[in-house]
């Protein structure tokens, strides 16, 4: 059954119930539609998203590095910022990033909205400051009236900006991959050699990391825990967090959701294919040299985790004014 564009798990679970198929008893579960929000902070919140203006530069906007045609990523090593700054550690997708413990690699940023305050104020990203968001917003009428009729403010501030925008970021959930029609009791939903490389996928200890319905996004694990890992990036994880020696290279496990579509992999970007990365797992973090062919059959298996990604009307962003700061991007 269809809702919104999206296949409603549990009305599929029912529905494969009452006809005798038997659902597949696993560690993990399908990726549920999203279910309470707020459909003006949404509206509100996908425009903020996409307009480039809460830049210092106006040119530089949440989509440009979490790119929602792209699997909610850039697909570079490490993201392009404020004049065109190579930013330190790769950006992780958005897509089921509501499903996280905490956002960002090393988890500073509680949830969404603490989150989506980051890359403005940051001068290596969109280089703006929060003060001057606000009043860049103020000087648009129409942004002025949809944020009192969302919030019901007499102004805006950071605090509704930050809450429309993650409101939005809750709906880029992605449910209905192949997988997840399995999971449901659909047994041809996935091919041979991809149940092959799922039952390889759990036997050799990759969930003892990426688990939970996102496959990921539960914990904070360190990268190279049977081998070093070599890297030139400076990244140092969870101890920027925590201040515990022990958090070092300690990093948020990345879910594997539509992980067919946010390469490179890793924080550093260094891992430019699937098969790289699955080699590279097995080794440092399992003591495990996978196969060419077992490489391949988890390969297979983790294709099968793309879902349908987020399906929208483009937002129609408010007209600048003659007191909204114009674009410099070359400034």
């Amino acid at each position: 059954m269809m809702k919104n564009g999206f296949f409603t798990p549990i009305v599929t679970a029912v529905v494969l119930a009452l006809s005798g198929v038997a659902l597949a008893q696993e560690p993990v579960d399908p990726i549920a539609p999203v279910k309470e929000i707020n459909l003006g902070k949404v509206e509100l919140g996908k425009k903020l998203y996409f307009d480039p203006r809460l830049s210092k530069s106006g040119f530089i906007s949440c989509n440009s590095c979490h790119n929602l045609s792209m699997g909610g990523t850039d697909n570079l090593k490490t993201s392009i910022g404020h004049k065109w700054q190579q930013g330190p550690i790769n950006s992780p997708t958005v897509l089921n990033s509501s499903l996280s413990l905490a956002q960002f690699w090393d988890g500073r940023a509680a949830d969404l909205k603490a989150q989506a305050g980051g890359p403005i104020a940051n001068p290596g990203e969109m280089a703006f400051t929060h003060v001057l968001a606000v009043d860049m917003l103020e000087t648009i009428p129409e942004y002025v009236i949809e944020f009192k009729l969302v919030f019901g403010k007499p102004v805006i501030d950071i605090d509704q900006v930050t809450d429309a925008i993650a409101e939005f970021e809750k709906t880029l959930v992605t449910p209905n991959s192949r997988f997840d029609h399995w999971l449901l009791g659909e047994t041809d939903a996935i091919t041979a050699e991809e149940l092959a490389g799922y039952q390889l996928f759990k036997m050799s200890g990759c969930m003892a990391c990426h688990n939970g319905s996102a496959l990921g996004g539960t914990s904070f694990q360190k990268m190279g825990v049977v081998e070093p890992y070599l890297t030139t990036n400076t990244a140092q994880g969870l101890i920027g967090v925590t201040g515990k020696d022990a958090d070092r290279f300690k990093f948020k496990v990345p879910t594997l959701r539509n992980v067919a579509l946010t390469y490179p992999y890793f924080h550093d970007g260094e891992a430019a294919t699937l098969s790289q990365a699955v080699d590279i797992m097995g080794r440092l973090q399992l003591g495990k040299q996978f196969t060419p062919g077992e490489d391949a059959q988890i390969v297979a298996f983790l294709k099968t985790l793309t879902g349908d990604q987020p399906l929208f009307d483009l937002p129609m962003l408010p007209p600048s004014t003659d007191k909204t700061p114009p674009p410099t991007p070359f400034n």
